[in-house]
């Protein structure tokens, strides 16, 4: 029926959408970490990068929290949580491990959350998962444990690890709570007055832990080095606000609304290739065979455990990330 047909080019077109924003938000995301080390081995604290990075995005983001301000009313706990989890928590914990570990192992151990979604699936949402999804957990831990090198005696340092995990199981919250009401219709919260929000609670909360009153501003003002070369600590941080946060987690939020938890999160692990990539050829960190081949397996077990996620509603398991959402008119015409 010609109908039919148009509808099933517009959902086509929508998931490609989808699919090309997640794209998006893995190479936006993927360069924080370059760009953040060279600030943090300049002596600035890890944390007070990541405030400065959730700080500005805020405040670029203020005039959208204002208009949509009558969220804090309908959704409180969604604010906070994205606030606490998706912003707060990841970078945190992220920035905190890189300056122990390097950035590829880090994100790759973060990036482990594809696989904990689905204990989120199975023992929260108290849906079935396949085999193939277990298996997924079964080769992430083992591409993990080729990534630290487990025979060496953990050569890696364990608090940067723990850190790391840390980062992978706010990773979780981020896709759980970018979903949050996507199934609404009009009445879904708009996901950039989320975003808006969000960075306004974890800047508030960054400030209380980080006092950021104590740091060195006049770093701001010189160079870091990177790689034997030096970069105006500005454009750095420039980088990291605009391209790092605002427009990776405006990318990120909506290509989960477009697709799913399970399907962005498969695309967000590509994540992890762009930075150990640009950590690689921008900062010198170059990792051994075994510990390249192991987060390859980390990706295919991610992957692998993502995509057999099962849908909302499903009684079944089955092997793919769900039907395509909408955004509401609302948010999409923002």
């Amino acid at each position: 029926m010609p109908v039919h047909t148009s509808e099933s080019s517009v959902a086509g077109g929508g998931k490609g959408v989808g699919l090309g924003l997640a794209l998006g938000s893995a190479l936006a995301f993927g360069g924080s970490g370059v760009a953040a080390k060279p600030l943090i081995e300049a002596g600035l604290d890890p944390l007070h990068v990541v405030w400065l990075r959730v700080a500005g995005a805020a405040l670029v983001m203020l005039p959208l929290a204002v208009r949509h301000r009558a969220l804090v009313r309908r959704r409180p706990a969604l604010l906070l949580g994205f606030g606490l989890l998706a912003v707060a928590g990841v970078q945190a914990c992220y920035f905190a491990a890189i300056s122990r570990i390097p950035v590829g192992v880090a994100l790759l151990v973060e990036y482990l959350a594809p696989a904990l979604v689905l204990g989120w699936v199975r023992f929260v949402q108290r849906r079935p998962v396949t085999r193939a999804a277990a298996l997924g957990v079964v080769l992430a831990a083992g591409g993990l444990a080729c990534v630290v090198e487990v025979w060496a005696g953990l050569s890696f340092d364990a608090v940067g690890l723990l850190l790391a995990l840390g980062a992978a199981c706010c990773q979780v919250g981020y896709f759980v709570l970018s979903d949050q009401g996507s199934d609404a219709g009009d009445g879904a919260p708009d996901p950039l007055g989320v975003i808006a929000y969000g960075l306004l609670v974890g800047a508030l909360v960054l400030t209380a832990v980080t006092r950021p009153w104590t740091m060195d501003w006049s770093l701001l003002a010189g160079d870091a080095p990177m790689n034997g070369t030096t970069v105006p600590a500005a454009v750095l941080l420039a980088w990291i606000v605009l391209v790092a946060t605002v427009l990776a987690y405006v990318t990120g939020v909506v290509s989960v609304r477009r697709l799913s938890p399970q399907v962005a999160g498969v695309v967000a692990c590509l994540e992890a290739v762009i930075a150990t990539v640009l950590a690689w050829v921008l900062l010198g960190e170059h990792l051994s065979a075994p510990q390249i081949i192991g987060g390859a397996v980390v990706l295919l077990g991610a992957f692998i455990a993502q995509s057999s996620t099962p849908t909302k509603g499903s009684g079944e398991p089955v092997a793919s990330g769900g039907p395509e959402r909408e955004l509401s008119r609302r948010g999409t015409a923002a």
